[in-house]
């Protein structure tokens, strides 16, 4: 039963990125329906509307694709910041043990499809397009582990999240080395005495919620003004939310019983009202709750539904609709090595170099995970929607046949190493009962 309660968190993360999954899938459907539909006009003319305000001085005017891109997906980035930030700090990243085995596989993941797409490339108007398959995105991923039942082991589940939040460092790096603007140095060290300034009050040990968004929507514009992607604000912001909470589990425990005794001690009648002093005590738990909880974990735990559910599938709304048909110049070679990329690239690189480095002993893959295991979820790490799509917005910014091209190679790519992965880990494990199965 303590195991249980122990593995229960995780299970919920799994359950929300699961069902995530199939919202994305619903909304990628229904994006590519609409598209090529009699009202694909719609479509396209809604996320050209433009939201925003402007003065004499200073304009924010943008599209509202713009503002699911590079606003909503912030949020998103900020998410991952703190997961990332958790995974380090405690836990499955924390240790270089425990770091090794999903390092070994992110490493494998990214740079033979990078190299595997550079490699079959030779179109000069492309090759920017390399980072598109390095990306594997974890919602769709972990719902296909989800329809596997306990045919697959918990620890695979773990490496598979492990691996994603190794993965998605190398592909926040690598759109902010990569994918940027001309920048404008002043307003990037402006943004970056504001995040110094936040890292600073954490490390002394104060924090303000409301702070900490007022000064991110500035960060944020500078970051866009400055011709870094604003995304990277998110992810920034959030190694500035501190991880430990104001008082610990014994103090919280003893307050705790402190108000329980003065709530009943003030229990003077029997009316379906508070009285002053249970209203009193009442304020003073809300007041002990709150500083008992980790900042990190709160809003980590606040954001998820958010992300998983309405953020991500907007995202794929507003993407994912790429118009197939004869009058669109589409790039069948650039389709076609994205395609390569996500399914071979990805195969190939994660299961080869952890399965080679299992064997020379440089890392420990848990027993009840087996070789053939590990060469299904590397199929599952070919599928790269969120970010590949994300990146590929990026690479081709000017470029819609590009973009269109890459969305298509992404989605069939996805799809495919979607169904080898399923296939592969259905039919090559025995299926054993598990009570702690996902």
């Amino acid at each position: 039963m303590p195991k249980r309660n122990i593995l229960s968190p995780f299970q919920k993360f799994v359950k929300i990125e699961s069902f995530s999954g199939i919202l994305l899938l619903m909304a990628t459907i229904i994006a590519l329906i609409w598209a090529n539909s009699p009202f694909g006009d719609s479509y396209q003319s809604l996320w050209q509307y433009k939201i925003g305000f402007s003065t004499q001085d200073f304009e924010l005017n943008k599209s509202l694709i713009f503002w699911i891109n590079d606003g909503l997906m912030a949020v998103f980035f900020f998410l991952i910041g703190l997961e990332i930030k958790r995974e380090f700090l405690i836990g499955e990243l924390n240790s270089v043990k425990k770091i090794a085995f999903p390092l070994f596989g992110a490493l494998g993941g990214m740079v033979v499809p990078v190299l595997l797409f550079l490699v079959l490339n030779r179109n000069p108007e492309t090759i920017i397009g390399w980072g598109i398959p390095m990306a594997t995105d974890i919602a769709f991923s972990l719902a296909v582990l989800k329809l596997l039942g306990d045919r697959v082991p918990l620890s695979l589940k773990i490496f598979l999240t492990a691996f994603a939040i190794v993965d998605d460092i190398g592909a926040v790096l690598v759109i902010a080395i990569f994918y940027g603007g001309n920048i404008n140095i002043g307003l990037l060290i402006a943004a970056l005495i504001l995040l110094g300034t936040l890292f600073m009050l954490s490390f002394k040990g104060y924090y303000s919620k409301f702070l900490n968004i007022i000064v991110g929507v500035i960060i944020w514009i500078l970051f866009l003004k400055s011709g870094i992607h604003p995304t990277l604000a998110g992810i920034l912001l959030a190694f500035s939310v501190p991880v430990r909470q104001k008082i610990n589990t014994p103090a919280f425990i003893d307050n705790l019983m402190n108000i329980t005794n003065n709530i009943k001690q003030a229990s003077i009648t029997k009316k379906p009202i508070l009285t002053k002093e249970q209203i009193v005590q009442i304020d003073d738990l809300e007041d002990w709750t709150h500083k008992y909880q980790s900042p990190l974990q709160h809003l980590e735990h606040k954001l998820h539904n958010w992300v998983a559910y309405f953020i991500i599938p907007v995202f794929a709304l507003a993407n994912a609709g790429v118009i197939i048909n004869s009058n669109i110049d589409l790039d069948t070679t650039l389709i076609r090595n994205i395609i390569i990329c996500l399914v071979i690239g990805n195969s190939i690189g994660m299961s080869s170099i952890v399965l080679f480095a299992k064997k020379i002993k440089l890392i420990e893959v848990p027993e009840d995970i087996s070789n053939r295991q590990i060469t299904g979820v590397s199929f599952l790490a070919g599928i790269g929607f969120t970010m590949a799509i994300f990146i590929a917005s990026l690479a081709f910014e000017n470029s819609p046949a590009y973009i269109d091209s890459a969305k298509i190679g992404i989605l069939i790519g996805s799809l495919i190493s979607a169904i080898f992965g399923f296939i592969v880990l259905r039919l090559k494990t025995n299926k054993k009962s598990n009570p702690y199965s996902l």
